[in-house]
């Protein structure tokens, strides 16, 4: 089964390789490198979690005929210095493994040489012919990873931004698959065996659905052949399906929950979590992106221009939709004295999003940057790859190559519909050891 779409500088042709098994190929010419993504999607679970982040790291140290990192390394150095890299992504509640690989156009080497053959072979061979000892992954490449895992584990806290906001996800969908990290927990790596892994790797590679994107030069069918030439021993699997996403339209909650947390910081972090409502039963991507513009997801929005620069409120404000969950974020970087006053400005810019109060200048200028940012993204391999992968997985699907042109029909009702549901769910504060607001309000941990 194959699917094309064309525009002047791509055309994108969607196979079906075998059940289960499924092929996006981004033909262009624009790039002078191409890239290609395996991705082996599992439902996201805490007990597999750190399993999923672990296995594509240790498959990378070694191959049945290449078998360690070295060999591995001279073989894509012989290619014009391809690299390949393990990649553990979380979509909604979808959590995908695998590879990403980019390398040198065909077009500009000699025509007696094929990079992306023989890149598909290595990564093939990497993915469905790892190095074994005794029928088990390598027990020293396990252990070695685990601690690097580990070790990434806790480097998420030396982020503050991004730690406020994991934790916010964590308290928010304790009881959701979506506040699982996706790579997992340290208790979680630390009981990780080489035996374990190779159990949990024949479960992933016989029996998930594989999701490939190619991004290049290559004709589709040159495409399609590398790759059911390499994956010819993986079998069928009619019944993989891409994992679903549960949905909670409204906060769990009728009162907003709070959680409070000190570490030794200078700069106090807000992280709001939001429930989009009954526009996430039949969402549609462009307004949803639209609206993020509009309230916080530029630097023409309501929450860039009035809580940070006019109010001077926090250090930065910004906001963020999960199209595969429903909920949206609010990050803020505050003064401990302005929690509160930040807090109900940033609510304040959402109500009158919510009751229209947009502006010509304001909406117009969302609809660029959204052009904007959707250029620049099609302006790399990487980021056109991210782009047809977020599609190839969604239950709502759309062609990235069209949303440049889709924005521009958007109404202003249509941002109006989307933004009426959105509700409160909860708060997190990420606070130093000091007294918060200098004797004001305490917001108690739940």
């Amino acid at each position: 089964m194959s699917y094309s779409n064309s525009s002047a500088q791509y055309a994108v042709h969607k196979f079906e390789l075998k059940p289960g098994i499924s092929l996006t190929c981004i033909e262009t010419d624009k790039f002078k490198s191409g890239c290609l993504t395996i991705n082996m999607l599992t439902q996201l679970r805490q007990e597999t979690a750190a399993l999923n982040a672990l296995l594509p790291r240790v498959l990378r140290r070694g191959s049945s005929k290449l078998q360690d990192m070295q060999s591995i390394s001279a073989a894509l150095d012989d290619l014009y210095g391809v690299r390949v890299e393990p990649i553990v992504r979380k979509k909604g509640e979808v959590h995908s493994l695998g590879f990403y690989a980019d390398f040198v156009d065909d077009c500009y080497i000699h025509e007696d040489e094929s990079i992306l053959e023989n890149s598909i072979d290595i990564v093939g061979e990497i993915l469905t012919s790892p190095y074994m000892d005794n029928d088990f992954l390598s027990q020293d490449y396990t252990e070695s990873e685990k601690a690097n895992l580990i070790d990434d584990i806790r480097a998420v806290i030396n982020d503050k931004q991004g730690y406020a906001t994991n934790r916010l996800l964590e308290e928010m969908c304790n009881d959701e698959a979506f506040g699982i990290s996706k790579l997992g927990t340290e208790e979680e790596a630390r009981s990780i065996t080489y035996q374990t892994l190779t159990t949990h790797y024949h479960d992933v590679i016989n029996n998930s659905r594989i999701e490939i994107i190619y991004c290049g030069s290559a004709e589709p069918n040159r495409v399609v052949a590398a790759f059911k030439s390499t994956f010819s021993s993986l079998s069928a699997r009619p019944d993989a399906v891409v994992p679903k996403t549960s949905i909670i339209y409204s906060p769990i909650s009728d009162t907003v929950r709070r959680f409070e947390e000190k570490l030794d910081v200078s700069q106090g972090k807000l992280v709001i979590g939001f429930r989009m409502g009954d526009t996430m039963k039949d969402p549609d991507f462009t307004t949803l992106v639209l609206l993020n513009a509009i309230y916080g997801g530029s630097i023409t929005s309501k929450l860039f221009l009035n809580v940070r620069e006019k109010l001077s409120l926090c250090y930065y404000a910004s906001s963020m939709i999960d199209k595969f969950k429903g909920i949206m974020l609010v990050s803020s970087g505050v003064e401990f004295s302005n929690f509160e006053v930040a807090f109900d400005e940033i609510l304040s810019q959402l109500s009158n999003v919510q009751r229209g109060e947009i502006s010509d200048w304001e909406f117009t200028s969302a609809k660029r940057s959204i052009v904007t940012s959707a250029k620049s993204a099609l302006d790399r391999p990487g980021g056109i790859e991210e782009l047809y992968f977020d599609s190839a997985i969604s239950e709502f699907p759309y062609d990235p190559l069209d949303l440049s042109n889709m924005v521009q029909d958007v109404t202003l009702e249509n941002v109006i519909a989307a933004a009426s549901g959105i509700k409160i769910d909860s708060v997190y504060l990420l606070s130093g050891f000091e007294d918060i607001a200098d004797g004001g309000e305490t917001i108690e941990t739940n």
